[in-house]
């Protein structure tokens, strides 16, 4: 999910930007939820990539963030953000991490792993602030 984000001082103040509208906590919550407890067929997330600004930065009352509340509310995994990120090089860093992690044949620590390195070793992107944001939450596997 590309997106802008904002994890506020409380739930009403927490919300993912949509094209016209914010989401809030409780209706990403309500959303996870009955998608990972579908009555006749559950299907949990098994990845939710949330490349927004501060997705996994949370405070005393959710530690992780919005990542947090998602692995809580069932899915399994979150690829999220710690600070602020840049745009130009969040969308190489994703594709990477999605081209290695789409081949099945490696985790998603180690496909995120393998898009980070990808990043250090280009002179555009290999600053740190650029690609050492992002954080998997819940299943690494």
């Amino acid at each position: 999910m590309a997106t802008h984000g904002k994890f506020g001082i409380d739930a009403e103040n927490t919300f993912l930007l949509g094209y016209d509208q914010t989401l809030s906590l409780a209706e990403l919550d309500s959303i996870l939820r009955s998608r990972a407890s579908g009555k006749s067929n559950p299907q949990p997330v098994a990845l939710l990539t949330m490349s927004a600004c501060q997705t996994a930065a949370g405070d005393n009352r959710s530690a992780l963030g919005i990542a947090g509340a998602a692995v809580r509310a069932g899915v399994q995994a979150t690829l999220a953000t710690l600070w602020y990120i840049n745009d130009e090089a969040t969308v190489p860093l994703i594709e990477e991490f999605y081209r290695q992690w789409r081949g099945g044949e490696i985790t998603k620590a180690e496909a995120l792993r393998r898009a980070q390195l990808r990043m250090i070793n280009d002179p555009s992107f290999n600053h740190p602030a650029v690609w050492s944001p992002f954080v998997l939450v819940g299943n690494w596997l």
